[in-house]
């Protein structure tokens, strides 16, 4: 299917439209330094010295059996995992976040409506979450599609565009009109790779607030277009990823990083026994499907739920997910009835 036009160049996210069946979910203030942004504004960065130590890992594992909901199968909580570096937002706090590009109103919430509007409905949703779960605090953030899958080739003949800094700019910008907001900048590489284009974002991510998201849909490794056919990412590209992250976190003294992997279908990841986890950083496996309650929970009992690798999240379509009965999004109560229950949300 011929992809949508975006500002002049045809570009696409497919989960963003929905356009084929294959897409549908069945297939902190902090005390300390200072550090000078590219934009050229001042933010809180972590002491040097206490973004060395661990969390409190009582509260920790406390906090992360709670998640798993009481689940006896041995899955979860992920046994073996690295105590993160202080200063970690999960799962301290559950993140909520818009998802979007600021040249597309149908490419999700971010997008869609003016700042201002924007986040005023961002807010509601916190709010939401904040009731539902009295004991978690909510960590909102706008998640940003750096790079685009293209429907032509482009001067680079790899069928992604990169958005130009200056509307990464923007975004940081709108990022500062609430207090705390954290920012994900997302990459799908198309027929590109995630060694070519997660350095590209470098100047970003060496930034407290910026975290990563990476969708293996658009990495189309066995050359087919964009948009065609669902991509997939291996162990060894996400462990690409992290590393590159945790070495960022060290080398410029900060406190972890983020990470979300999308994921709908089984082999959008492969050899997920295979993934790294990190001091530095923290893997959230993202269910991205759209559709019916009971079709979404499914999609993450078999996808998200049986295949752990440390933190989940899950995606609402303010619109694809309407178009079956019961046409309607799921609430917050229920999510927080899966096991585990989810600690990153993502609104498109």
């Amino acid at each position: 299917m011929k992809l949508s036009p975006l500002a002049g160049i045809l570009l696409i996210g497919l989960t963003a439209f929905g356009i084929c069946t294959s897409c549908t979910s069945d297939g902190k203030n902090i005390k300390g330094k200072t550090k000078t942004t590219i934009a050229g504004d001042s933010v809180a960065v972590e002491d040097t010295t206490a973004s060395r130590l661990p969390v409190d890992t009582a509260k920790y594992d406390a906090l992360l059996k709670k998640l798993a909901n009481g689940d006896t199968t041995g899955k979860w909580p992920v046994k073996k995992q690295p105590y993160p570096l202080a200063g970690a937002i999960l799962p301290f706090k559950r993140i909520v976040v818009y998802y979007g590009n600021l040249y597309s109103k149908k490419m999700g919430a971010l997008g869609e409506y003016a700042p201002k509007d924007m986040l005023s409905r961002l807010d509601r949703e916190v709010k939401n979450w904040e009731k539902a779960d009295p004991s978690t605090p909510v960590q909102p953030g706008l998640h940003y599609i750096a790079v685009v899958a293209a429907g032509e080739p482009g001067k680079s003949g790899k069928y992604r565009t990169r958005m130009p800094f200056k509307q990464i700019d923007s975004v940081m910008t709108i990022s500062r009109m609430r207090k705390n907001l954290i920012v994900f900048l997302d990459i799908q590489v198309a027929l590109g790779s995630i060694r070519d284009e997660l350095p590209q974002l470098e100047q970003y991510l060496k930034l407290p607030n910026v975290h990563l998201g990476i969708d293996p849909e658009f990495s189309m490794k066995d050359g087919s277009l964009p948009g065609r056919r669902i991509g997939t990412y291996d162990a060894a590209d996400i462990n690409f990823c992290s590393d590159y992250l945790a070495k960022l976190v060290r080398k410029y003294n900060l406190p972890p990083k983020v990470f979300t992997v999308h994921r709908f279908t089984k082999k959008m990841v492969t050899n997920y026994q295979n993934i790294k986890l990190r001091p530095e950083v923290q893997i959230v496996m993202h269910m991205d499907g759209w559709g019916e309650p009971e079709l979404k929970k499914g999609t993450y009992r078999h996808f998200i739920y049986s295949e752990p690798v440390q933190f989940t999240g899950f995606k609402l379509f303010y619109k694809n997910d309407l178009k079956k009965a019961p046409n309607r999004l799921m609430t917050p109560e229920e999510l927080l009835k899966l096991k585990p229950a989810p600690v990153y949300i993502q609104y498109q």
